[in-house]
């Protein structure tokens, strides 16, 4: 709902316009001191629908423009030497809103048909007639009226106009930045990672050859490594096609626990609830969290075992990572690169990330993701 300054709704406000200038007109057509009969009953009617009609001057500009003349024309008839001050208010909705031409014409018209109107009462000569129409309505404060709305209408235009450059320069800037960022990932980390795991390969393909055992460590560090060239590459991707490579989401978590597993660490996934389709976004942060808890614990934990739960809920997506390491309880966790993200991914999302200590040793990582958001 559109608001002023002050938070009023647009509704309200000009409800509160069209009562007041009701109440002006009504208080000046009493002021004239009418007789109480069926013309000068509907003179107050005419007094009143013409300033109630302004409530719908933003919705419906044009019909409020002749509904106001009309009841302008219609009071001037019935003997009411009143000023069509609703009809200045409806001007400037009109050409606020860019009926520029109609509204021209409508005021013209209006001149025309109030002298007619002052004549149709009976209670003036030709003369009286044209001055009472000139007092009724004004050609100085109809310009006024129509160039205090076409003033608004030039300076509503120019701020939307500057509106779009300003999104279209920080889409701009946002595209060079992320291509600019796409360079340097691949600049500075491609080559060592291929490094890594060609070096790999090779000590995995010579050990072998040889008839020797291949370490388990080693082993890791070549799925590691292809597991870092290959999320390289989709980074890269995603940053130079605005996120058109589809990324890692909950079906890819098995997989990350099942490389945990072949590090020597006894790793399992549990899933509770009935799995449904979650946004991307929800799907993405649910495997960021598990991959960065794993490979904490993985480095720092000195762990033994793993578990990861996931709690598929109707609204809230529930993900808890626990370890039994040599964190202890009252200990506060060091605020690494790697939780700040966590934490940064799930209050982007609207969740609630908890990362401490368990009471039984141990760490434990738990998140709750809404789920009832689009992605």
């Amino acid at each position: 709902m559109d608001r002023g300054r002050f938070g009023v709704p647009a509704g309200v406000r000009d409800w509160a316009i069209a009562v007041g200038v009701a109440a002006a007109l009504l208080v000046a057509g009493l002021s004239g001191q009418q007789s109480a009969t069926n013309v000068g009953l509907l003179g107050y009617a005419l007094l009143a629908a013409g300033g109630v009609a302004l409530a719908a001057r933003r919705r419906a500009p044009v019909p409020v423009l002749a509904v106001t003349g009309l009841c302008a024309v219609g009071y001037q008839a019935a003997g009411f030497d009143v000023p069509a001050v609703a009809y200045l208010f409806a001007v400037y909705a009109a050409v606020r809103a860019g009926h520029r031409i109609i509204t021209v014409a409508a005021s013209v018209t209006l001149l025309a048909a109030l002298p007619l109107a002052a004549l149709a009462s009976g209670l003036h000569d030709t003369g009286e007639a044209l001055a009472q129409a000139r007092g009724a309505l004004e050609i100085a404060w109809l310009v006024a009226a129509g160039a205090a709305g076409e003033a608004l209408r030039q300076a509503e235009r120019r701020a939307d106009e500057a509106e779009r450059t300003r999104e279209e320069t920080a889409r701009r800037r946002a595209d060079e930045e992320r291509l600019h960022i796409a360079r340097e990932l691949h600049d500075s980390l491609t080559h060592q990672i291929s490094v890594i795991k060609v070096q790999a390969e090779v000590a995995v393909h010579v050990a072998r050859k040889r008839g020797e055992p291949v370490p388990e460590s080693l082993l890791a560090i070549r799925e590691a490594g292809r597991e870092a060239a290959r999320e390289l590459r989709a980074t890269l991707e995603a940053l130079r096609d605005d996120d058109t490579t589809p990324p890692h989401g909950l079906d890819h978590i098995p997989e990350l626990v099942e490389r945990a597993g072949r590090t020597g660490l006894e790793a399992t996934l549990t899933i509770e609830g009935q799995r449904h389709d979650v946004p991307a976004a929800v799907g993405r942060t649910a495997y960021r969290i598990v991959q960065e808890s794993l490979t904490n614990i993985a480095r720092h934990a000195a762990a033994a075992t793993a578990s990861v739960r996931i709690d598929c809920r109707p609204d809230v997506l529930a993900i808890q990572v626990d370890d039994d390491g040599k964190a202890m309880p009252g200990t506060a966790p060091m605020p690494g690169v790697g939780l700040l993200g966590m934490r940064e991914r799930v209050t982007a999302l609207g969740g609630r990330l908890r990362a401490e200590p368990r009471s039984e040793g141990g760490f434990t990582v738990r998140a709750e993701l809404p789920v009832d958001q689009t992605s």
